[in-house]
């Protein structure tokens, strides 16, 4: 007779417990002096701790001088704790801030190409509709989508334009503005 043990989820054949959940995703705003360097010295603090930035959008701020940056990045929340504190204290930066789990506006811009023929090119119209994004660039054998929107939106068109033959794929990153008057 042979027995069989049932394996809890998330365990190997050793029966050890492995962590299935993603780390959770942080985005950071920090308002800086528009210098030279600026952007090197914030991606060292980065990775110094062995924090992987997963995007990051540099623009000019309202006043001259100064620039926004918006990083998206996941991974130990105690260890970020340490990387604003320490962004914080740069020269260039003004302030830090993590949005995680605040009221923001969010948006991302993606374009997508993809390969397609007149049929395909139907349905992929089709599917492109259901999440606003419009055909920018037509060719005899492929498409160009642009959308924009929340992370979540664009990650879930691309999931489904996985099956159409994407040649391109182009994402902006996340830009946040805090709602109301709290400071972004």
């Amino acid at each position: 007779m042979s027995a069989t043990a049932e394996i809890p989820n998330g365990a190997d054949q050793t029966g050890n417990q492995h962590s299935t959940s993603p780390a959770p995703i942080h985005t950071i705003s920090l308002y800086v002096h528009d210098r030279p360097g600026v952007l090197v010295r914030v991606a060292i603090v980065f990775a110094r701790r062995g924090y992987n930035i997963e995007s990051l959008v540099v623009s000019p701020s309202a006043t001259e001088g100064f620039s926004r940056m918006t990083i998206t990045c996941s991974g130990d929340p105690a260890t970020l704790e340490q990387i604003i504190r320490q962004l914080a204290k740069l020269v260039d930066v003004v302030h830090a801030v993590d949005h995680t789990g605040q009221a923001i506006i969010e948006s991302e811009i993606a374009f997508v190409k993809l390969e397609c023929g007149i049929q395909e090119r139907t349905e992929i119209l089709q599917i492109a509709e259901q999440f606003n994004a419009r055909a920018v660039d037509y060719g005899a054998e492929n498409v160009v989508l642009r959308v924009y929107g929340s992370s979540e939106k664009l990650d879930a068109l691309t999931l489904l334009l996985h099956p159409y033959r994407i040649t391109e794929l182009i994402r902006s990153g996340k830009i946040v503005m805090a709602r109301g008057k709290a400071i972004t």
